[in-house]
């Protein structure tokens, strides 16, 4: 039997869809560049080992972070979005509660940075780097009132509104002369102000909300929510355990080095991880529609893998032309982190692939085989890590990831083609490798044998990447033509 037809570019739940996601990546790809160029800056003022412990301790305020949400952003603008009272009712009690469990996570910290290790003025730092977390994690629950009552353009600016403070602030220290302190200061202050400023705003919206606990709207709360933090934490620790492992079991100094590496694919992942959750709603909303959802499957592939492609081959050819901030640091040190850099990507190119599948398995009755799934590869990457960390550093740390993701992608083909049900696009799939193959190849031998200048090689690699895409199949001409002409006409 014939499979789906891939679904077109230019249907209008399409773009509507694209109406949706281009706010918030517009105002990210403003902001995100900025902060990634900054921060290699503030790496380079503050030293490799400096910066280690900093990105290290954030790393764990990040993991544990996941205590003081429970779920709860979610859950809310759930609640709120199709039960407008749930706000006059549940949120009397929701925000204490909530504001409760960033003081139990704070300490949760700082517990487990004594148990780790830390004392004195690192254990100092994790405080104040775990407070500006919290309190801009609790900016994002007061968002999600915003996101429940469609106020979707508020909360796009209000969503990089930090970033861009803290922008402004770490460039008014750089002349003063920027120190760890005040680097940490100074992230404290932009958490505080914007927290301040949601709140005020969320008042002026909805009214003021007048506390008033009650144990049985807390208990409910939180039985229906700890599954969602379960898999959050899961995710968190994941994501971020090596970064930590790294500083207690290498040195500093190899923090340093994988951060630097590390900050390029957070940035580049933002693509990926903004998406995501706009297909995660379509794929739930199609939760008894296969053929919904196997559509949605092979039209995401497209939207989540493409643009990756040719971002991933760039870091493996040109990858070292991204530190050239780093005018402290020697050849060595930045050939270790480019070295990083190129292991990470080929990991963040396995996402691209792949990530969107696991959208697809939590939004079935899947999940909780996608959370022991992930709770395996935690395991597994902490036992190499053990291993390998305290002799090759940095380095390890790249390989146990790419080899942790490529294992769990594997899991999701299995388990949406063999328990869910869905088709998976495998003729798309040797297409789009296909591609990068072809871009590889070609990006090869323009180094080999031309020898351009790396800005000149990218604009001629990417040229290729575009004859390609609709060459092989990927996107038809016919369809950026009709979504060119509505766009166009509207």
């Amino acid at each position: 039997m014939a499979g789906p037809q891939i679904l077109s570019l230019s249907t209008p739940r399409i773009k509507r869809f694209f109406g949706n996601i281009s706010l918030v990546v517009l105002l990210n790809l403003l902001v995100k560049p900025g902060w990634v160029v900054l921060e290699n800056i503030v790496q380079d003022r503050l030293g490799h080992a400096a910066f280690g412990l900093f990105t290290a301790l954030s790393a764990l305020t990040l993991v544990l972070a996941t205590v003081s949400d429970l779920g709860l952003t979610h859950y809310s603008v759930k609640r709120v979005a199709s039960e407008p009272a749930f706000l006059t009712e549940y949120f009397p009690t929701i925000l204490p509660l909530r504001g409760l469990l960033n003081v139990v996570a704070l300490a949760g910290m700082l517990a487990v940075g004594w148990i780790i290790g830390y004392r004195g003025y690192p254990l100092l730092l994790l405080g104040a780097i775990g407070l500006s977390l919290l309190l801009a994690q609790y900016g994002q629950f007061l968002r999600g009132t915003l996101q429940a009552h469609q106020h979707f353009n508020t909360d796009a600016v209000l969503s990089v509104f930090e970033k861009f403070l803290l922008l402004g602030l770490v460039l008014g220290l750089l002349p003063l002369g920027l120190t760890l302190e005040r680097y940490v200061g100074v992230r404290v202050a932009a958490a505080i102000f914007t927290t301040v400023l949601l709140y005020a705003l969320m008042t002026r919206l909805f009214g003021r909300v007048r506390y008033r606990w009650q144990w049985a709207q807390a208990r409910t709360v939180l039985r229906e929510t700890v599954p969602f933090a379960v898999i959050t934490l899961l995710y968190g620790v994941n994501e971020r355990v090596d970064m930590v492992m790294l500083e207690r079991l290498a040195s500093p100094t190899e923090a340093g080095y994988y951060a630097g590496a590390y900050r390029w694919v957070d940035a580049v992942m933002m693509y990926i991880w903004t998406v995501l959750p706009l297909f995660f709603a379509k794929f739930a909303g199609a939760a008894h529609n296969q053929q919904e959802q196997r559509d949605l499957l092979w039209f995401g592939q497209r939207v989540v893998t493409v643009p990756m492609l040719l971002v991933c081959a760039f870091v493996l050819f040109r990858g070292e032309v991204l530190f050239w901030q780093f005018k402290h640091s020697t050849p060595e040190e930045v050939a270790r982190m480019a070295w990083c850099l190129k292991i990470l990507f080929v990991n963040v190119l396995v996402h691209s692939f792949f990530a969107l599948y696991a959208s697809l398995l939590n939004s079935t009755r899947l999940v909780n085989m996608v959370s022991w799934l992930v709770g395996i590869s935690v395991t597994l990457n902490i036992a190499l890590n053990v291993v390998f960390l305290p002799r090759y550093g940095a380095i390890a740390a790249a390989w146990n990831t790419l080899f942790c993701a490529v294992f769990v992608s594997g899991v999701y083909v299995w388990l949406v083609q063999k328990k869910a049900g869905v088709a998976v696009p495998w003729a798309l799939l040797t297409r789009m490798l296909a591609v990068f193959g072809a871009l590889c190849g070609a990006w090869y031998a323009m180094q080999t044998y031309l020898q351009l200048p790396w800005l000149l090689e990218a604009v001629a690699a990417g040229i290729v990447f575009l004859g390609l895409v609709p060459a092989l199949g990927i996107v038809r001409l016919a369809e950026l033509k009709q979504l060119l002409k509505r766009k166009t006409e509207a």
